[in-house]
């Protein structure tokens, strides 16, 4: 049998020292869930479009969890996956940041203030919450907290507007004890004109006036190469995996 665990603090030694801010907001209790198998030998923890499993694998686990991305703990997990799911999935590479790394203020600040007069850079306010849930490429943006009032008290974030359409945007994905994890969106018709930099260099800064971390985890290469730019140290690139349509193509 599978628990949804009301407090999820008993599942936090099987995850260890796991440097995940997403993992890190499901054990904390303030976003995400986390489940177990009545022995409490494994646990899942489930936000958004995440699931790390840790402990001893167990099937059962990986039945009741259904979210895209699946992230194991170890080789054994990483086998229990693929011989579960089969081609129904598709390994890939993230690449993690380290959680100490030290900015340049000035440089963030140049790419703040770099765009056109044509486009400009806004804090996630009411208006721009809503606007975000309204097109499909945005709405991650704000999508892990349900209301405008659980935003306003857990999340932070930036929106490039070009007048008043919604062209990209840096925002909080998960919110944890200290910090937030990075999630950057652009519009596809307005990619490569530095907006995802401009916008997560200013969350950034936003993060460090607070005084929380503004922590980067990297879905690919292009992620990691664009956090590099914006001054994050890269940590290490672990495996994970992503279910696919019936059709073979990844839901990620």
């Amino acid at each position: 049998m599978i628990r949804k665990l009301s407090v999820p603090s008993p599942a936090a030694p099987l995850f260890g020292a796991w440097p995940e801010g997403i993992l890190w907001a499901c054990l904390q209790g303030r976003m995400g869930n986390v489940y177990t198998t009545e022995s409490m030998l494994s646990a899942a923890a489930v936000l958004g479009d995440f699931s790390f499993f840790a402990g001893s694998p167990d099937k059962s686990l990986l039945d009741a969890v259904s979210v895209p991305l699946l992230i194991p703990q170890n080789d054994a997990w990483a086998a229990a996956i693929a011989a579960r799911f089969g081609r129904g999935i598709q390994p890939i590479t993230r690449y993690a940041t380290r959680k100490d790394t030290i900015f340049d203020r000035k440089a963030l600040q140049i790419y703040a203030s770099s765009l056109p007069n044509s486009y400009t850079v806004r804090i996630i306010n009411q208006k721009l919450y809503n606007l975000c849930l309204e097109n499909t490429w945005s709405q991650d943006l704000v999508s892990q907290y349900p209301t405008w009032a659980c935003f306003q008290a857990l999340g932070l974030g930036f929106a490039v507007l070009r007048g008043d359409t919604l062209v990209a945007g840096a925002s909080s994905y998960a919110t944890f004890d200290g910090g937030i994890e990075i999630e950057i969106d652009t519009h596809p018709d307005f990619r490569r004109h530095g907006l995802a930099r401009a916008c997560g260099a200013a969350l950034i800064l936003e993060c460090l006036d607070r005084g929380i971390y503004p922590s980067w985890d990297a879905h690919n290469a292009s992620s990691l190469s664009l956090a590099e730019r914006l001054g994050y140290t890269p940590g290490d690139p672990y495996r994970a995996f992503v279910r696919c349509s019936p059709q073979g193509e990844p839901l990620l």
